[in-house]
């Protein structure tokens, strides 16, 4: 049980892009104060929470209603998910509110959605919804993804900090890392996709 919470906590926190996020977060706030800053993170992980939630436990629901082939959706989430490693590889900065005023609307779009629940965070997570039958397994799922929601809360809630302390080239670096990881995880989900079709 352990183990499968550490491999499925460690598979939602990358898939959830944390580096990316970070950065993302850093550069949309950049003008706002420390207290302002620590307000939206915790807006932010608690609309990304309720999305994920709601995406988990509705999995199999979409699945059945859609018709849609769990191989098929895995090689989908896995070119999805190869996608945005791609893109964490190559670099790619949020935009930045116009001003001030208007901060909160960046909480839900696009900061909960789509730079931390994704098209490929979406898919990954009715990938395991649907992967996992087990009522106790499924209560671990949900504790892994909170966990990781959690982690990244605080990631962005002590941003200020962290970006006096990391510099911008080194949120650069974890974002190009965090790609790598991500890419290894979508090869997988591909290849398996593809090896069950062919059986």
């Amino acid at each position: 049980m352990g183990e499968y919470f550490l491999n499925t906590f460690l598979k939602i926190f990358f898939i959830f892009t944390p580096f990316f996020v970070f950065s993302t977060f850093v550069s949309m706030t950049q003008d706002c104060d420390s207290s302002l800053k620590k307000k939206l993170a915790i807006k932010v992980v608690l609309a990304g929470f309720m999305i994920s939630i709601l995406i988990y436990t509705a999995g199999n629901y979409i699945f059945y209603l859609f018709g849609i082939n769990l191989d098929s959706f895995r090689i989908g989430t896995g070119i999805m998910l190869l996608l945005t490693a791609i893109q964490l590889v190559n670099g790619s900065d949020g935009e930045k509110p116009k001003s001030e005023k208007n901060i909160d609307d960046i909480i839900v779009v696009p900061m909960a959605t789509p730079v931390l629940i994704g098209p490929a965070t979406m898919g990954t997570i009715l990938v395991i919804s649907t992967e996992t039958v087990s009522n106790i397994y499924k209560l671990v799922d949900i504790l892994a993804i909170s966990t990781a929601l959690f982690l990244i809360g605080f990631l962005l809630y002590i941003s200020g900090t962290l970006e006096k302390a990391i510099s911008k080239q080194g949120v650069k670096v974890m974002s190009k890392i965090s790609g790598l990881i991500i890419s290894a995880i979508a090869a997988q989900m591909i290849m398996t996709g593809v090896s069950n079709f062919v059986k």
